[in-house]
């Protein structure tokens, strides 16, 4: 299921009717959760954030510019934050299943919408925008609400979608995508603020300015300070004393987690530490982050200790949640701070007990089928061929082996995410052809739109069983490879194969079943020979990984 976060930031904090009433258009979209709610007094601003399918968030994000518009006179209103809108900014933001590139369509579209049916200004920014100068949102906002009437009339600053002309009431408003935004803080032993803002120079990318032997700062011709860049991209940081908890802090803003990771950025700070003779003794996350930056903390820990990264999502977790000290000052909860978590979850029958699992695959309902059935022995195969390079490495006599498992055991893991993804996305496609099913059919214009829609769900209910299908080759590689590892496992890697033909099979079955209520002959064609060469191809290669492995059992009886 793909999830988008958006965080628009209204030009009101201080009336609580006002704020209220603008969260309540949130609240009343279907398939949005409000996350937070964030007002100021001293800024009069709010930042708010939501979460949801990327259609139902636009829908929610449209709605609520429009209720800003309604509510919030710009002509009014003072605050200490740059501004130039009722609705001032609002960057959609990729969360799972959806590219940067998707979230800038977003952006555009409501760009559009917004100019054509508010009759808004709007700019696009940041990896939405129109042109390079426009990228940095510091340069959109430039002159604020007060300088916008001037500006608007500048042709370089025409804006990207509405009238080119001052909106005295709601001013403009600036629609972007960007990556999500971490703030998080480094905790110190120490009261010292000088240390703690002196790491935060260090760690930054902008970094310090240039100092010459005598502690002077260098300066260029136009007596502007010369600076030292910082040793992190996508890094604001600076340093302060919280009172309540009685240390000092290294308060930072991580605006790219995949370009600076988190796990690397929390080692230089301790490094850094240790060097002006305090220790960071943990950390604290403030609002939000997304699941991948807490994984690959996770798999950054497991890597520096010489063991495989190929664990399940809740261990890489802990881990990543106990070496970054995220418990120090109050318990770190995963299903309030990680993003996904925040949402209703969409896979209802992965988190079923096996108990529960047969029995509702058992019951009268249709699904879940055949079709989630074969996903699961999908996942069980790449679980099996995990399973082997774990009880390989660190063995005695593997050692030649230790690396490939390494390898084996995060790969095998992925492949398993994979098929489990797999078993409710069946169950939902079968759904999606029973609600096209349900669709009136009384006039010809509800036939041709029935029909459509039964088309677009059988296609869907092919293409998650032709995704189980082309992912079991690659479970008869982990298999195979599996054979390498330990030798009291060899019939474990012999079952992984198994479970990877079952797989294959059973979504074969399925891609079949589903291509009778195909009208595109030449689709139906060309699935139907790339599903019977993956599941000839699956069937081979098991066959021979089956004979191999029962004679290396027959020799060792």
């Amino acid at each position: 299921m793909k999830l988008v976060e958006c965080v628009p930031n209204f030009s009101e904090g201080r009336d609580a009717a006002v704020i209220d009433a603008i969260t309540d258009t949130i609240r009343a979209c279907e398939g949005v959760e409000l996350l937070d709610v964030d007002p100021g007094a001293d800024t009069n601003r709010t930042v708010v954030t939501m979460l949801g399918a990327p259609e139902a968030v636009s829908e929610a994000a449209f709605q609520v510019i429009a209720k800003a518009a309604e509510l919030i006179d710009m002509a009014k209103h003072k605050g200490a934050h740059g501004r130039m809108g009722a609705t001032d900014v609002c960057p959609f933001v990729p969360v799972r299943d959806i590219s940067m590139e998707e979230c800038a369509d977003l952006a555009r579209a409501l760009g559009k919408r917004v100019g054509e049916e508010l009759g808004i200004p709007v700019y696009l920014y940041e990896e939405a925008a129109s042109r390079p100068e426009r990228q940095n949102l510091a340069n959109v906002r430039k002159g604020e609400y007060e300088g916008l009437a001037e500006k608007i009339k500048d042709p370089e600053w025409k804006p990207d979608f509405g009238p080119a002309e001052f909106v005295a009431r709601s001013g403009a408003t600036s629609i972007g995508a960007r990556e999500f935004l971490i703030a998080y803080n480094f905790n110190l032993n120490t009261r010292d603020r000088r240390i703690a803002q002196d790491i935060a120079l260090e760690i930054r990318e902008a970094g310090r300015a240039k100092r010459d032997e005598k502690g002077e700062i260098i300066r260029d011709e136009n007596g502007k300070a010369i600076k030292k860049p910082g040793l992190f991209k996508k890094v604001k940081a600076v340093g302060w004393v919280m009172e309540d908890f009685n240390c000092a802090q290294i308060s930072m803003n991580l605006t790219n987690y995949k370009e600076t990771p988190l796990a690397e950025v929390f080692d230089a700070v301790c490094r850094l530490a240790v060097e002006r003779g305090v220790r960071c003794t943990g950390s604290e996350l403030v609002g939000l982050l997304p699941k991948n930056c807490l994984l690959a903390a996770g798999r950054h820990y497991l890597r520096k200790a010489g063991k495989s990264a190929g664990t399940p999502e809740k261990e890489l977790l802990r881990i990543a949640i106990q070496s970054l000290g995220l418990s120090e000052l109050y318990p770190f909860e995963v299903d309030k701070k990680i993003v996904e978590y925040r949402i209703s979850d969409p896979r209802p029958l992965v988190g079923m007990t096996v108990g529960d699992f047969v029995d509702e695959t058992s019951s009268e309902s249709p699904a879940p089928g055949g079709g989630s059935v074969a996903a699961l022995a999908g996942a069980l195969s790449g679980a099996l061929s995990s399973m082997v390079a774990w009880l390989t490495v660190g063995k005695k006599g593997y050692e030649n082996a230790f690396e490939a498992m390494k390898e084996l055991a995060e790969k095998a893991q992925a492949l398993k995410d994979n098929f489990l993804r797999a078993i409710d996305d069946d169950t939902a496609a079968f759904n999606g052809m029973m609600n096209a099913m349900r669709m009136p059919k009384k006039t010809d214009e509800q036939k041709a739109a029935r029909e459509e829609a039964m088309q677009q769900a059988t296609r869907e209910a092919i293409a998650v069983p032709m995704r189980v299908l082309t992912a079991c080759p690659e479970a008869i590689n982990l298999a195979e490879s599996a054979t390498a590892g330990n030798e009291n496992s060899l019939s474990d890697a012999a079952v992984a194969a198994s479970c990877a033909v079952t797989a294959a099979e059973g979504a074969y079955y399925n891609i079949l079943i589903n291509l009778a209520g195909v009208s595109d002959d030449a689709y139906k064609k060309q699935t139907q020979d790339k599903a019977e060469a993956l599941l000839d191809e699956v069937k081979k290669r098991a066959s021979a990984l089956g004979q191999s492995v029962t004679q290396r059992l027959k020799d060792a009886i």
